[in-house]
């Protein structure tokens, strides 16, 4: 055999494992690509329904808050001209308030959510301001929320506050003049104390009421109010 054969037959045959290994290799980049086309797509398409999937929950959470039935216990309170409710319960420094302690008198009532929160700070800090007007008006003012004593007492002295506050744990005036009921927090419902003033005539029916105060300016035009009965 001439070294000219013997390069040529030295050429790898189509069916030599170097070319079975070449063809399977090729193959094999051949259907992978797509495999991992499929994969992804999958993976795409499984978060997509996870997405819609969850969004769809949060909306039917949503949507369920919104037209759940008012929670037990929320009372509407009474109207102006009706007898205002009784009341006796304590108040900071230990003494038992009543209704019967204001009879004859224009009372102003003003409930508040919590303690010392900027909101009912400012409301309170206003009408403590406006005390001695409130007296010339022949006007008692009483603030009512359901914190316990101790806490109503580090709200007094924190901030110099010079009018009675009173202790509703129980929720039972709250709820007797309005001011419990059905509060919203990203598409949650609960109870809560409603910002609410009421003005009390010295006949012992309600004169005025305010609800969902806005505490800027509101002790002012409780005032006002009071002069005017």
């Amino acid at each position: 055999m001439s070294k000219k054969s013997r390069k040529k037959s030295s050429t790898t045959p189509s069916g030599s494992p170097a070319s079975k290994k070449k063809a399977l290799k090729t193959r094999a980049s051949t259907e992978t690509k797509p495999a991992k086309t499929q994969r992804t797509v999958a993976r795409k398409s499984a978060a997509t329904i996870a997405k819609a999937g969850s969004h769809k929950a949060a909306s039917k959470q949503l949507n369920s808050s919104k037209s759940a039935s008012p929670p037990a216990g929320a009372k509407s309170g009474p109207t102006e001209g009706q007898k205002a409710p009784a009341f006796r319960l304590p108040r900071d420094g230990g003494d038992i308030v009543t209704s019967a302690d204001y009879a004859g008198r224009k009372l102003v009532l003003f409930f508040y959510p919590r303690a010392d929160t900027p909101g009912c700070t400012k409301e309170a800090i206003d009408f403590t301001r406006l005390a001695g007007a409130f007296a010339a008006a022949g006007t008692a003012v009483l603030g009512i929320s359901a914190d316990p004593l101790k806490a109503q007492e580090k709200f007094r002295d924190k901030h110099g506050l010079g009018i009675p506050l009173i202790s509703d744990e129980q929720h039972a005036m709250l709820e007797a003049y309005g001011a419990w009921g059905e509060k919203s927090m990203y598409g949650k419902s609960f109870l809560g104390i409603l910002r609410t003033t009421i003005l009390v005539g010295a006949d012992g029916k309600v004169a005025r009421i305010w609800r969902n105060v806005r505490v800027d300016g509101h002790a002012d035009a409780v005032l006002e109010a009071a002069r005017s009965l």
